[in-house]
């Protein structure tokens, strides 16, 4: 991030503004605030996973990084951890958590594996297999050794192994299971960096482990494997049809009660109001200095900002992606609505991604962070 007077560039080539002569060049934004850093982000050290894992076995809890998100840490088989979590974040009690682990061995600990079908075995071993450790969350019945707390009074268990070097250390150096949801407060902008971790939970955690952005960026995928059919009950970093190439036909779509994190209706909301538009209403979406826009790609950009120029205001715009990858606009989603929190505007219009592969997760998201739905 560089100060330029009151302006400010943020993360290069990602923030544009108009006028400016066309084709578009990186400009400087409109003014916004800049954050503080309320608590110390520790660098990944063998000295100080050792220090976070002390702190997990002693009932604390831990912000760790992830390939998806940060996650706020704690020890999966204490119930007082568990009550911390559910405290720190303000987050409902009925909403589960996710199980992390570092070793399959400790999958038949967490989940009850015995009581699967044949067949229901068989799509575990393929989809753990393929896409474990990874952005895959599988929902299983659960050992008696989990609390009732960490699955929110259901009998299903949800469990990842995630695909982060830091992360798994630390899960080895603890119990060897961690419960951990987002490292936000219940409700709001997921955490992609440690920065956002201490900006939102401050000195509610005891660790933050700094391992500088996420690279995917969004949430893991979970996968309901024991209701009949499997269901993709929240999308995520796998894609549905990566799935369906392995295990053949999954469902997807709401289910009667919550199954998993990230099924309530309103989740993953920037503090500043947002609604959603797509490329037939692009048109549409007003352009002043009360309102700030999110492209998907740098295309619908340059087609919103070609019907208004010349013009003499100056315009908040972010891109996600401006060649249209769906892996970079994942990545980045998350990361730039919380740059989009600094500006000085009264709502943000986000633009909906294709709706396949990662863009169906980057629209869940957005659909459930909008206060105006489609």
């Amino acid at each position: 991030m560089k100060v330029c007077g009151k302006r400010i560039f943020l993360n290069g080539e990602k923030y544009w503004s108009s006028p400016s002569p066309y084709p578009l060049t990186p400009t400087c934004l409109l003014p916004c605030t800049l954050y503080t850093n309320p608590m110390p982000q520790l660098p990944i050290t063998d000295e100080t996973l050792r220090q976070a894992a002390d702190v997990l076995l002693r009932g604390g809890l831990v912000a760790f990084p992830t390939e998806t998100v940060y996650g706020l840490g704690g020890d999966a088989f204490n119930p007082s951890a568990l009550a911390k979590i559910f405290e720190t974040k303000k987050r409902p009690r009925f909403d589960p958590l996710i199980i992390h682990i570092a070793a399959m061995d400790t999958l038949e600990i967490i989940g009850d594996l015995s009581v699967l079908n044949t067949a229901e075995r068989k799509i575990l071993d393929k989809v753990t297999g393929e896409f474990w450790p990874g952005p895959l969350t599988v929902i299983l019945p659960k050992q008696k050794a989990v609390p009732g707390l960490a699955t929110g009074g259901l009998q299903t268990v949800a469990v990842r192994y995630p695909a982060h070097d830091a992360a798994q250390r630390l899960i080895e150096l603890s119990s060897g299971a961690i419960a951990a949801p987002s490292a936000n407060p219940f409700g709001y902008l997921s955490p992609t960096t440690a920065r956002h971790v201490a900006d939102a939970l401050g000195e509610n955690v005891d660790i933050i482990l700094d391992g500088g952005s996420t690279h995917i960026g969004l949430e893991s995928t979970v996968l309901d494997i024991c209701q009949g059919q499997p269901r993709v009950l929240r999308p995520g970093g796998t894609s549905k049809e990566s799935i369906e190439a392995i295990i053949g036909e999954v469902s997807s779509g709401s289910v009667d009660k919550v199954l998993s994190p990230g099924m309530l209706p309103s989740h993953y909301a920037p503090k500043i109001p947002l609604t959603v538009f797509d490329r037939r209403t692009l048109s549409s979406i007003p352009g002043d200095k009360t309102k700030a826009i999110l492209f998907f790609d740098g295309d619908s950009r340059d087609t919103w900002l070609a019907g208004r120029l010349p013009d003499n205001n100056a315009f908040p715009l972010a891109v996600l992606s401006n060649t249209g990858d769906l892996r970079e606009a994942a990545a980045k989603l998350f990361e730039t609505l919380h740059d989009m929190e600094k500006f000085d505007v009264r709502q943000i219009y986000a633009q909906f991604a294709p709706e396949h592969g990662l863009g169906i997760a980057i629209n869940d998201r957005l659909r459930r962070a909008s206060s105006v739905k489609p």
